[in-house]
């Protein structure tokens, strides 16, 4: 019943924008904590940026600056707005829900979206 559908990517060149959303359906949006993640190609699993259940957000260090995690809970919307983007910021990126009690790991994933910084 949870679904988690991502979009925005594309390509953009060295130092453009883009703005990727994420719809959530199927559980309480406005007190789940939401996540986006990224994997770039032959790397890890990266969270770039988390919007807890009380308001705080916390970033990587990679995007710190650049990458703004937002939320409109009557939407049921998470967004990631990314500004001055690098190549390396190149990989899937991925809207996740993640456990608030326990391990805070995460336990549902969107499909993905393809981001592609490259000039």
């Amino acid at each position: 019943e949870v679904q988690l559908q991502a979009s925005g990517g594309g390509l953009v060149q060295p130092g453009g924008s883009l703005r990727l959303s994420c719809v959530g359906s199927g559980f309480t949006f406005s007190n789940s904590g939401m996540t986006w993640v990224r994997q770039a190609p032959g790397k890890g699993f990266e969270r770039v940026a988390t919007f807890n259940v009380i308001g705080t957000t916390v970033y990587a260090d990679s995007v710190k600056g650049r990458f703004t995690i937002s939320r409109d809970n009557a939407k049921n919307t998470l967004y990631l707005q990314m500004n001055s983007l690098k190549p390396e910021d190149t990989a899937v990126y991925y809207c996740a829900k993640y456990r608030v009690r326990g391990d805070f790991t995460i336990d549902y994933w969107g499909q993905g979206t393809q981001v592609t910084v490259s000039s």
